[in-house]
């Protein structure tokens, strides 16, 4: 392992926060910049910048659209931010099984301690170890809310914003943002 593979992102979190984004795995040029989703292609800030879910921040900060380099400020917001493996890699398909299995331990572990109403992943790759991990089955997995549980964390699953990922427009990707805030205001 290189010394530019083995940077990581920190996690972004605290108790009490309303949503966690999970990510497969930091891609090395957002380690780099130390910051979520900083690559340029990534769909995730000009999708999320336009959800009802930013609402409030964009408003709070004065901006149409929201940047990398706002992600630490969202915890006031309550929002934060995670990976399932916290090495950062040029491509998600670069993490190991074994990393994944690690990485779930360790991310269960985290979000029973911080307890977020909702942890939602971005993509079904990473979150496929984690439902795997917690009920051993292989099943065929949707997107969005899940059945499954974490304490008092429930699941949802996004598509993943990565700009390799063309099977979702900007507008879909939106789309399960505002449903994601749907489910938020009616639990709230």
């Amino acid at each position: 392992m290189t010394i530019r593979d083995s940077k990581m992102l920190p996690d972004l979190l605290r108790p009490g926060l309303d949503v966690v984004f999970v990510g497969i795995n930091p891609s090395v040029y957002s380690a780099e910049r130390g910051h979520y989703f900083a690559r340029p292609s990534n769909r995730f800030w000009p999708c999320f910048s336009v959800s009802v879910l930013s609402r409030e921040a964009r408003s709070a900060f004065g901006v149409a659209r929201l940047l990398p380099e706002h992600d630490r400020a969202l915890l006031e917001f309550g929002i934060g931010f995670t990976d399932v493996v916290k090495r950062a890699t040029p491509k998600a398909s670069d993490v190991a099984s074994n990393e994944f299995k690690a990485g779930v331990r360790r991310l269960v572990a985290t979000l029973e301690v911080h307890a977020p109403r909702i942890a939602c992943f971005h993509g079904v790759t990473g979150f496929r170890p984690v439902h795997r991990a917690l009920t051993g089955a292989t099943a065929a997995l949707e997107l969005g809310l899940q059945s499954l549980t974490l304490g008092p964390t429930h699941l949802y699953v996004v598509p993943n914003p990565s700009g390799a990922n063309a099977h979702f427009r900007r507008e879909d990707q939106t789309v399960w943002y505002d449903r994601l805030a749907d489910w938020l205001a009616q639990k709230s």
